[in-house]
């Protein structure tokens, strides 16, 4: 009998599961359940999108593309970047295709840290981060944010963190689980301490396009000095429904990119052909019609967002108001549960799922994350089961 226990990787064995995934487990083995789990949006890839990966194939496109992706796609991704964010990334040296942003965020990761390194990461946040640093020997250290601050990263609490031992931090906003934002004016004050302690940022904007109340998206690589320590991990999979076609991007200055792009070379090849050409006629469609579709399903989430926001104030369960993503974070500190042992109440007392918050640091504990990317029928029905809840516990 092997002893497994022993002679695997420590640090793979020592990993904690994805909070998120074990909770949505438990919620699929139940007849019925109505869960508002999974950050996944409900909204099927668009006609004009999903017919290009499709003729992609008929027209027997099924062969690897470059490492790093169909140059026309490259050459889009440039283009978008300059019209979004206002940043200038070549094609040819400075932008690669991924499977996922996943896989763009573990390169990302893998290229900086070294063992001894410390990588900071605002708490919560999506729960892949932390693993991520820790399965290269780095150490992952939590920012705390709060809904005091509407869970930002503030300089003071960025400051109280930065170490000699660290490398670089990571800005993943708008944040999962919290729905918070960084304007511009949040990120101009923290600017000036990641140029101080000389650190590299990892800004994950896979929910960039996603933002309410009319505010405008701003990348920290459009800043003076930041273009050249900051590594864009993005993707198609939220903003243009795609989850399952599994396409990311990287953008980065072409010496880290050329880190990224060996590891790449060697553990994927490259990403799926049809999801390129899927995502290729995404943007080429979207130049020509304003993002049309992409705008209707932003506008469908701002309707579902403020429902949800109301109804869980309004029931006494605190949310401040996420700002992007698609994410409400609400406190449940009110009820005498934590975030898990409510989520588990509510689950085995009404069979409606939720995320607890702690699945994403402890910042979260109190909390549990709402994910509105699902029908309003869902979403109404959801709120009357928890209001229900709420009441019976009060008796």
């Amino acid at each position: 009998m092997i002893d497994y226990e022993n002679k695997v990787n420590p640090i793979a064995r020592d990993l904690k599961p994805s909070g998120i995934r074990k909770f949505f487990d438990i919620a699929v083995s139940r007849k019925n359940c109505i869960s508002l789990g999974v950050g996944e949006p409900d909204f099927v890839t668009p006609e004009a999108f999903r017919n290009a990966g499709i003729a992609s194939i008929q027209n027997g496109k099924t062969q690897y593309t470059a490492n790093v992706g169909l140059q026309e796609l490259r050459y889009a991704i440039s283009r978008y970047m300059h019209n979004f964010i206002g940043v200038d990334y070549n094609p040819h040296d400075s932008i690669m295709l991924t499977v996922g942003g996943s896989e763009g965020l573990d390169l990302a990761i893998r290229s900086l840290c070294r063992p001894g390194d410390e990588f900071l990461i605002p708490d919560p946040s999506f729960v892949s981060y932390a693993p991520l640093v820790s399965l290269t020997g780095a150490t992952p250290i939590p920012i705390k944010t709060d809904a005091e601050h509407k869970f930002k990263v503030t300089p003071e609490e960025l400051e109280k963190v930065i170490t000699p031992k660290t490398k670089g931090v990571i800005l993943p906003f708008p944040n999962n689980p919290t729905g918070a934002v960084m304007t511009k004016e949040d990120l101009a004050k923290i600017v000036p301490i990641i140029l101080k302690h000389d650190i590299f940022v990892i800004s994950d904007e896979i929910y960039a396009e996603l933002q309410y109340n009319n505010v405008k998206f701003t990348s920290i690589a459009s800043f003076p000095d930041m273009y050249e320590r900051t590594v864009i991990v993005s993707g198609f999979s939220k903003a243009f429904a795609m989850t399952g076609w599994r396409l990311g991007y990287i953008c980065a200055p072409k010496e880290l990119l050329n880190l990224m792009y060996k590891i790449h070379q060697y553990g994927i090849m490259c990403a799926p052909t049809a999801s390129q050409y899927c995502a290729l006629a995404a943007l080429e469609t979207s130049f020509q019609n304003g993002f049309a579709e992409v705008t209707y399903m932003r506008e469908k989430y701002d309707e579902r967002r403020r429902y949800l926001v109301d109804r869980l104030n309004a029931m006494g369960l605190t949310c401040f108001e996420p700002e992007g993503a698609f994410y409400a974070f609400p406190c449940v500190k009110s009820t005498g549960m934590d975030g898990e042992q409510f989520a588990y109440a509510l689950l085995d007392a009404k069979n409606v799922a939720v995320v607890p918050g702690i699945a994403f640091g402890e910042s979260g504990k109190d909390f549990v994350r709402i994910s509105y990317a699902y029908s309003v029928e869902a979403i109404k029905k959801a709120m009357d089961l928890i209001e229900e809840f709420l009441k019976e516990l009060k008796k």
